[in-house]
């Protein structure tokens, strides 16, 4: 299973608004069958790794990081009747799917054919790496990380503004790898005008997957920019999965105060600037009491000098 989501995160930032699914089909001790849900959400992992497999399915052990779709499509058929259609003797299946069109339907249709199916194995990790998905489907909006890069006393910039860099080219190289798992990023009006930033992923070999940008402001937006009048409007958003949110103290101040963001990605240089800007405004914290057990962090990591952080949510 943990090489069925490593596969599903190969598609992450490029199947909304599928899931990034991973799949990976056993015979014996030796893997058949690979694949992962490829660009604009077709083909499924499960079939990708079917036809890898061939014959070899029947009687085989099927690992996927999601229940198999049991809805027909004019794009494809539900990976259920395929998998029915295969053969194999046991799924194994990570999570449930929460689309209404599948949610247990596609584990019952491959039971009532005999299988063996077993949910749960390794959902923590796989729900982790579908966030995006997930949240869409249940919150009806993209899963939300908020990127603040920052010195050991909090700071975005120096009084006068100044940013470029406070993070080492380990920690941007990071970023770069961050951006290309996202469908969209979103910086604010004030980022847009003072750095003119290109929000494209700048690591050989992942320069084709630079996502869409989009501007959070209640003017006009430019050329090649979606643009969103308060951090609410990502509830209309078509098509995307997992939204990066990069751009400045007003931008992350308006998401968190929203209670939109889901993750927490920091990373933090051991630098002190003092009189600074600080990262996050009044976010509309009354009482201290409020600020506990909203929080958790999940990874802590050194690139070069600097130190990466991620907290999630907890709803």
């Amino acid at each position: 299973m943990a090489e069925a989501i490593a596969l599903g995160e190969r598609g992450r930032g490029r199947t909304a608004p599928n899931p990034n699914v991973g799949c990976v089909i056993v015979a014996g001790d030796q893997a058949v069958g690979r694949g992962w849900t490829r660009p604009g959400g077709r083909p499924h992992a499960e079939a990708v790794a079917l036809e890898e497999a061939g014959d070899a399915a029947r009687g085989a052990t099927i690992y996927a990081t999601l229940e198999p779709c049991a809805h027909q499509s004019a794009r494809g058929p539900a990976c259920a009747d395929l998998l029915v259609e295969a053969g194999p003797a046991r799924v194994v299946v990570a999570l449930a799917d929460p689309d209404p069109r599948t949610d247990g339907i596609g584990i019952a249709r491959l039971r009532a054919a005999g299988i063996a199916v077993e949910v749960g194995t390794g959902a923590e990790e796989a729900a982790r790496s579908m966030a995006g998905f997930l949240s869409r489907i249940r919150l009806g909006r993209p899963y939300v990380t908020l990127k603040l890069a920052l010195s050991i006393d909090s700071m975005i910039a120096t009084a006068a503004g100044e940013s470029r860099w406070i993070t080492g080219a380990e920690a941007r190289a990071d970023t770069h790898l961050e951006r290309a798992r996202a469908d969209m990023i979103l910086v604010g009006r004030g980022t847009y005008y003072l750095d003119n930033p290109r929000l494209d992923v700048r690591l050989p070999g992942l320069e084709d997957r630079s996502p869409r940008r989009a501007l959070l402001t209640a003017g006009g937006g430019a050329e090649g920019w979606e643009v969103l009048a308060r951090p609410q409007d990502i509830f209309k958003l078509a098509n995307v999965n997992d939204l990066l949110v990069e751009g400045g103290a007003a931008t992350a101040t308006a998401f968190l105060g929203a209670d939109l963001v889901d993750r927490l990605l920091l990373y933090r240089a051991p630098i002190l600037i003092g009189a600074g800007k600080p990262a996050v405004g009044d976010i509309g914290l009354a009482e201290l009491a409020g600020a506990h057990g909203r929080w958790r962090r999940v990874e802590t990591r050194q690139l070069g000098s600097d130190t990466r952080e991620v907290y999630e949510r907890t709803r």
